[in-house]
Order: C-alpha cells, then sequence, then structure tokens
C-alpha cells in the first residue's frame, strides 16, 4: 500500500482503445509493487470526443487525492514503475537522498519485434542516452502533485493535436515547478507492426502528423530549457532541405552541374537515414519529413 501520508491517483485517457488493451493496463497497474490507490480512465468517446488535454484535464479533477500519476492506455507500466515515481513526490517512503519535487520525468521503453520497428524508434521516441536532467516528461509516464497542475493551468485544452504534454511542461517551468527524472520508472508501449498500416489511425505517419499539429498549435519557439533547440525550430530546419532539392532539380534540367549536385546531396541523405536507422531509414526518413512538415502547416492554421 501507498503511504497514510500521501495517496495516488493514476489517471489515464483513452479514446477507441481496444478491451485488451485496456486489460493489459490495468493487470500492469493491479501488479504494482506500490498499488494506486484510484485509477481514474476517461474514454474522450463518451465525453463529447473530447481532446486529450480535455480529457486529462477532467481525470486529475476527478481524482481524490494529491499526487497524480499519468500514463497512455497504449503503455504498461513495469512493476516498479509506481514507486519509483512516486517517490521523489513523497508517495512512498521518505527518498534516501532526501529529494522531493513537483514534477517527475518516467522513462518508457519502445518495444520492437521485428527490424521495422526498430527502425521506427528513432522517430517515435527519445534514445535512453538523451534521458537526462533535462529530459522533459512524456505524458505516457509522469508524476505531479495536483497543486502545481493547478498552478500551471492544467493541460493545454487549446491543442487539438498531440504535443500537450510539450506545452503542459513550458507552463510547469513557468510555474516555477521543481523536475526530477526517474529513469527507473518506465512504460513499455508498442509502435506499428508492419508497413502495411504505415497510414492508418496511430500509423507511423499519423502519429508523427499529430505530433507536429500539436507543436504547430503550441507555437514554442524559445524552450525555457532547451533554448533554441525547440521542436518548432528543429521542424522549421526540415523546410529548406526540401526547398533547396526542388531548385537544384528545376536548374539541373538547364545545368548539368546542379543535377551532380543534387546526386551528391541526396546520396548524402540516404546514407544519413541508413546510418540513423538501417535499411528501413530512407523510407522512414521521407515519410516522417513530409509528416512534420504538413502537420506542422496545419497547426498553425489551427491556431
Amino acid at each position: 500500500m501507498t503511504s497514510k501520508k500521501v495517496k495516488v491517483s493514476v489517471c489515464v485517457t483513452t479514446k477507441n482503445e481496444s478491451e485488451e488493451t485496456i486489460k493489459k493496463l490495468l493487470d500492469a497497474l493491479n501488479h504494482q509493487s506500490l498499488k494506486p490507490d484510484e485509477i481514474i480512465i476517461i474514454d474522450a468517446k463518451d465525453y463529447n470526443n473530447c481532446s486529450r488535454s480535455e480529457g486529462r484535464n477532467l481525470a486529475i479533477k476527478k481524482a481524490r487525492n494529491e499526487i497524480i500519476v499519468i500514463t497512455d492506455a497504449g503503455c504498461v507500466p513495469r512493476k516498479d514503475w509506481l514507486k519509483n515515481l512516486t517517490v521523489h513526490l513523497g508517495g512512498a517512503k521518505a527518498h534516501p537522498l532526501g529529494v522531493l519535487a513537483d514534477v517527475v520525468a518516467g522513462g518508457y521503453k519502445m518495444i520492437a519485434k521485428n527490424s521495422f520497428q526498430k527502425a521506427m524508434r528513432f522517430y517515435l521516441g527519445v534514445s535512453p542516452r538523451k534521458f537526462d536532467k533535462n529530459f522533459m516528461p512524456s505524458a505516457r509516464s509522469m508524476a505531479f502533485t495536483k497543486t502545481i497542475w493547478k498552478k500551471a493551468g492544467g493541460f493545454p485544452e487549446k491543442l487539438s493535436g498531440a504535443a500537450e504534454d510539450t506545452l503542459f511542461n513550458v507552463n510547469l517551468i513557468k510555474a516555477g515547478a521543481k523536475f526530477v527524472t526517474a529513469k527507473n520508472a518506465v512504460v513499455e508501449w508498442g509502435m506499428p507492426t508492419t508497413i502495411f498500416n504505415f497510414f492508418v489511425k496511430d500509423g507511423f505517419f499519423f502519429l508523427i502528423f499529430n505530433y507536429a499539429v500539436g507543436d504547430g498549435q503550441a507555437g514554442i519557439w524559445w524552450h525555457p530549457v532547451k533554448r533554441f533547440q525547440s521542436h518548432n525550430i528543429k521542424i522549421l530546419s526540415i523546410y529548406p532541405r526540401y526547398i533547396i532539392g526542388l531548385l537544384l532539380l528545376v536548374l539541373s534540367f538547364k545545368f548539368s552541374v546542379f543535377a551532380l549536385l543534387l546526386y551528391i546531396l541526396i546520396t548524402l541523405y540516404l546514407l544519413y537515414s541508413y546510418k540513423k536507422a538501417g535499411i528501413y531509414g530512407p523510407i522512414l526518413q521521407l515519410v516522417s519529413d513530409i509528416a512534420v512538415m504538413t502537420g506542422f502547416i496545419r497547426g498553425i492554421m489551427w491556431k
């Protein structure tokens, strides 16, 4: 059981999830080494197709406890996930180092069963080596106090796409929240299984597209922690590649030297994507770039 002083509410937002997916999550939560005092699941479909942020805020409002833990229905927490998250918030025994925080960033592992999924990991998540003190929490695995959630204004409901946790994190920083990372608080989540469901709902293309829509709507150009390495600045750097490539293609019809230059640049880009993600790298890179560029433009237009 959790500490008598502090109780924990696990809040989950779902939409059109299968019974099997929900069952896996509930089984994992019920077998935690530190049992949750409350589990709240909000099905967005039952609440007028509310957004992720609206669903998360609704679940948190209904929560009876001060310590809030967030994950998604497609995730499966490891046995010590809840304990390793809440120890930083006072939800378990006192932290051995006396480290207490307002927000805890848990880790996540992308489960890959084949070479295609292994390649996708480089485009859908953060590499474990980048999980450091500056890592910003993902809504797949994070915990915070209800007090700081209120102070930050809750999850931003103006976003229709993903990236609600990105803007929420910025608002938490502005609210003066103290962040701690808990690399050993891990949830596992799967990815599209084959190239055939590339473009279906929650497939590779639409996952990245929705992230980019959210980034465009959030409008975070200067990140308080990452500075000029915000998602938006990184996205902007993609467009010049294709603009230059298109110009070189047009010029190559008249000047052969531009055709040679275009060939060299394409070869380098293919080698870069191959080195990054193996044999599937080139196609994943192209699809990812298209999804990001189109999603970002749509997000800006939907502001």
